[in-house]
């Protein structure tokens, strides 16, 4: 018999406990690593050449070299999150990133203060973003999953809209220096409400008879084609994705669009990501995810394309809107589709490991576009072409996941009996 109280089981009632967790990992997620890293980078690259002479592709180095700390450390925090409560990862993670950030307002003409600061934001960076909550959220859904992942990530989304014209403002009415302290103290805002609400759920009374049907081991997981294809399929967006987000505004300004349009633009590609997560989100609960998946896809392609030949605001706002639709819901799909396939047995180490693959393209895609920036002494159109191909491989490569109607035995029902 279901004994169970209908404030932990009843997804559809506003009592429910899981949307105040979701409400604690949205606020988190809203001032990560996820938004303000990647949205702000750019805005901070003419202020920095301009006090210290330093060369874009050795800012992108910096850059890379957090992304490559990201790829090394996430399955081992994925591992950490699989076994202890979710609050003893997160909350140290949240003070060293807001700490490094603020850090940063007394660089000096040394880089390797800016190199050494940027390993230390990817040795945390996990820890504060949706991949540290994202389990979590998993184990209070299961009806509602995919919409819940989406509410989750919409949290960077919203950070992505606020974060950099606020930055770019800081920087031009009182500094890049103030900018970074700013950046440090948004940092902490997420503290607190994580402190208070986001937790596990419980242990359920009906214990399952064999709790291997909670997932594949992280060994079998690799051994399946879905689990490799994801991955490429993860680090060609992710090169894409980086290569042009990091270098944004930094390659509008050049093509005659002015600095505060060039902020609006990024700010509009995270509120179009929004928009998508939300969209793609309800449907994910509905519709054929890998389906899904092809066509935010081919959308952040598109934009990437049309970025590639921006020379006016409405053709930039444009570019990133379409972009920020694609990319924006092609994060939501990723998790899904991890749990889907693999379930939650090992899914913190798996999305580690996804986490990695997601480091090598968004370590290499702003070094390579920095080291073609530095060789033509430009952002010439070509390049982001280049990044617009890549993004159309990993399309390419979305039409070999398993279809609906082979998805594998081992998807668990994500509320299982035993969680931490």
């Amino acid at each position: 018999m279901n004994t169970r109280s209908p404030q932990l089981t009843e997804e559809g009632s506003i009592h429910y406990a899981g949307w105040g967790v979701l409400a604690g990992a949205f606020t988190g997620v809203m001032v990560s690593f996820a938004p303000i890293i990647p949205y702000t980078f750019s805005l901070f690259l003419d202020p920095l050449h301009a006090a210290f002479g330093w060369k874009r592709e050795a800012m992108g180095g910096a850059f890379a070299l957090a992304a490559i700390t990201v790829a090394l450390v996430s399955p081992a925090i994925g591992f950490l999150l699989d076994r202890f409560p979710p609050r003893r990862i997160i909350l140290p993670a949240i003070v060293g990133f807001a700490l490094a950030l603020a850090s940063l307002s007394r660089l000096t003409p040394h880089i390797g203060q800016f190199f050494f600061t940027f390993f230390v934001l990817g040795l945390v960076a996990n820890g504060t973003a949706q991949f540290a909550y994202t389990r979590t959220v998993l184990t209070w859904f299961s009806k509602n999953r995919g919409f819940a992942l989406a509410l989750l990530l919409t949290g960077s989304g919203v950070g992505s809209v606020v974060i950099p014209p606020l930055t770019q403002w800081m920087i031009a009415h009182h500094g890049w220096r103030d900018a970074f302290l700013m950046l440090g103290g948004i940092a902490l805002l997420g503290f607190p409400l994580t402190a208070m609400l986001v937790r596990n759920r419980p242990e359920a009374v009906i214990v399952r008879a064999d709790n291997r049907t909670a997932g594949m081991t992280v060994a079998a997981a690799l051994r399946t084609a879905a689990y490799w294809i994801l991955a490429f399929i993860t680090i060609f967006s992710a090169f894409s994705e980086n290569g042009l987000v990091t270098n944004l505004a930094a390659i509008l300004t050049q093509h005659g669009v002015v600095a505060s349009t060039a902020a609006v633009a990024l700010s509009v590609r995270g509120a179009a990501g929004i928009i998508g997560r939300l969209c793609i989100g309800f449907a994910i609960d509905r519709v054929s995810p890998q389906r899904i998946q092809t066509f935010v896809l081919v959308l952040a392609a598109v934009g990437t394309l049309i970025l590639a030949f921006a020379g006016s605001a409405p053709i930039a706002l444009l570019g990133a809107a379409i972009l920020g639709v694609g990319l924006g819901s092609e994060a939501d799909v990723g998790p899904y589709l991890l749990a889907r396939y693999f379930g939650r047995r090992h899914f913190s180490v798996l999305y580690g490991l996804n986490w990695t693959a997601y480091a090598i393209g968004g370590a290499t895609g702003p070094l390579w576009i920095g080291h073609l920036y530095d060789r033509a002494g430009g952002y010439q159109p070509r390049f982001i072409v280049y990044l617009a191909c890549v993004a159309f491989a990993a399309v390419v490569l979305s039409f070999f996941l398993q279809p609906d109607a082979e998805k594998t035995a081992h998807e668990p029902d994500l509320n299982p009996a035993t969680v931490k």
